[in-house]
């Protein structure tokens, strides 16, 4: 069948008009004809020139074009409708992961009820768990005691936007009932958790963080809480995110760091760290497009795991960017994250996006002779982690590992970074074109009203070009892990372009706390390896962790 290229990947050429109401006149070529000056001062935009005849020829292409989106608009498409376009983010000759799911926890046997029952807003999942096993406390008990919690310090934080009460208490009865009967589910039975509000939930309004939909309801729950309540997990609150997720800001204000209330949670995910170093939550889930688990997990001092691309269903999700939305857990400690995710990853038989890869956890792990590489360039510019950075690298030698210098791919990874602006904008053209974008909170020229506006400007071929360039970044990090032997390297968290660069390219890492700067804001280190290898990372992180024990330092005034 022969295919028009053109129809497949149309030029986008419209003149548009902004009302003083912020929404926009769509101009129709009987209202204003595309003329060749037009033509000429797109080309201005997009960077390229064509000569008289060619854009005379054009013309009457590009007129009939805008009868085709005013068409396409007339069809309702709401955010839950992905594109027929799915991003791979699966290099050439990939060895995929094979054989069965393995998952080893760590002995919690010796885990005791504390006389001061506040000493559990900050239990791991696992010393949780093993009381709820034993029966040395009930999953009403627990769920109680984190509402008290997330009413006494939610309001301070600005981290809750929706308390799930009622169905919380009739869930956890529901585990202790179970419980009680010898039906045991598993290791996340009775145990309280939050998400973060850009996932549906039955019942209650997903907001999304944004004054144009701080009423939605959409009355599905998302496949993540799905899983989790199929796992016995009970839901207590959707908690605060940064208004369609960017930064700390949302409808009700800014979500606050526990550490220091002065200053924001940093985003997306902020309602869900703030919520887990506050204590408010024993884990939450977060999602990250481009460092949205791993910037608040950092300022918060909590740990994070973003998997890969691919690993957890995004169904029930709001969309930002098809390509690059990943959904991961933000909890205690490292192991909490290997705990949550074995139940939240895998095939749901909805998101197409999804790879039935095996999932392998054990603790033990011997980092003796191990190969981890560290970015060597970014860990000797200066900035305010380095120090703290400098001694994971030592702690890290001293655990065995032989530490590699490694450098990321040489390729304009900035400059391809406007393909999340180019989804975004199509996740959100309707209220950029009705205007209700004018009700977010941020209007500054790099928050998203600009952006979804200038969005249009991204030409068709631009944006097939720079995922290209995507598929070549792609093949160049599977070099580096096969040409320096190894399976994980470290980064610095918020330094150099390690977080653009694999986000594009669908790695998973784990964040760790490494420390403080000037003794009171938490600092972290990055653990980046292989596509679907989150159970090695994950061992390795822990390892670290163990060594330094900085998961188990927690903001004074939430104690």
């Amino acid at each position: 069948m022969k295919i028009n290229i053109r129809k497949v990947f149309p030029f986008i050429l419209i003149a548009i008009v902004s009302f003083s109401s912020g929404a926009i006149l769509i101009l129709t070529n009987e209202d204003n004809p595309i003329t060749k000056e037009i033509v000429t001062n797109a080309e201005k935009i997009f960077g390229i020139q064509f000569n008289e005849a060619q854009q005379d020829s054009m013309l009457g292409m590009l007129n009939d074009r805008l009868h085709s989106y005013q068409s396409i608009r007339k069809i309702d498409l709401p955010n839950s409708i992905p594109p027929a376009i799915l991003f791979n983010p699966i290099p050439e000759n990939f060895k995929a992961p094979k054989g069965k799911s393995s998952f080893v926890e760590s002995d919690y046997s010796k885990t005791k009820m504390p006389k001061d029952m506040n000493e559990l807003a900050f239990y791991s999942v696992g010393q949780i768990a093993h009381l709820i096993k034993t029966r040395q406390v009930t999953s009403v008990q627990l769920t109680k005691f984190y509402i008290d919690r997330l009413k006494k310090y939610g309001p301070e934080l600005h981290c809750v936007i929706t308390l799930t009460e009622d169905l919380a208490m009739k869930e956890a009865k529901e585990a202790d009932k179970e419980i009680a009967a010898g039906k045991y589910r598993g290791i996340l039975q009775g145990i309280p958790f939050g998400v973060k509000d850009l996932l549906n939930s039955k019942g209650y309004k997903t907001t999304w963080g944004a004054a144009p939909y701080k009423d939605q309801m959409i009355d599905e729950d998302a496949t993540v809480i799905k899983k989790l309540k199929e796992a016995g997990a009970v839901l207590v609150a959707k908690l605060s995110m940064g208004e369609l997720a960017m930064d700390d800001v949302w409808f009700g204000g800014l979500t606050r760091n526990p550490w220091d209330t002065t200053q924001g949670s940093s985003g997306s995910s902020a309602g869900s760290a703030a919520a887990v170093s506050a204590g408010l939550v024993p884990f939450a889930i977060g999602t990250e497009t481009w460092g949205s688990i791993v910037s608040p997990s950092t300022r918060c001092g909590d740990t994070g795991l973003r998997p890969s691309y691919g690993r957890v269903s995004r169904h029930g999700a709001m969309a930002l960017s098809w390509s690059m939305d990943k959904i991961g857990p933000i909890c205690r400690d490292v192991e909490d994250c290997a705990i949550v995710f074995k139940y939240i990853y895998g095939p749901d038989g909805v998101d197409q996006t999804l790879y039935n890869f095996p999932f392998n956890y054990s603790p033990k792990i011997n980092l003796r002779g191990m190969r981890i590489g560290y970015l060597v360039d970014d860990f000797n510019h200066k900035y305010s982690f380095r120090a703290n950075d400098s001694l994971t690298i030592e702690e890290m030698k001293k655990l065995g590992a032989v530490l590699v210098p490694i450098k990321l791919p040489n390729l304009p990874v900035n400059d391809i970074s406007f393909i999340l602006d180019a989804e975004a904008g199509a996740a959100f053209d309707v209220i950029t074109r009705n205007g209700k974008v004018d009700l977010l909170a941020r209007q500054g020229k790099d928050n998203w009203p600009n952006i979804f506006r200038a969005s249009r400007f991204i030409p068709a071929v631009e944006y097939v070009n720079a995922n290209r360039v995507r598929y070549l970044l792609i093949q160049e990090m599977e070099k580096m892990f096969d040409e320096n032997k190894i399976d994980v390297y470290l980064a610095p968290s918020d330094e150099g372009d390690n977080s653009l660069v694999t986000n594009l390219t669908g790695h998973p890492l784990v964040v760790v706390p490494n420390g403080f700067h000037n003794g009171v804001h938490p600092t972290s280190i990055t653990f980046v390896g292989r596509l679907f290898e989150e159970g090695k990372i994950l061992a390795i992180a822990k390892a670290y962790q163990d060594a330094t024990g900085y998961q188990l330092k927690h903001p004074e005034m939430f104690k």
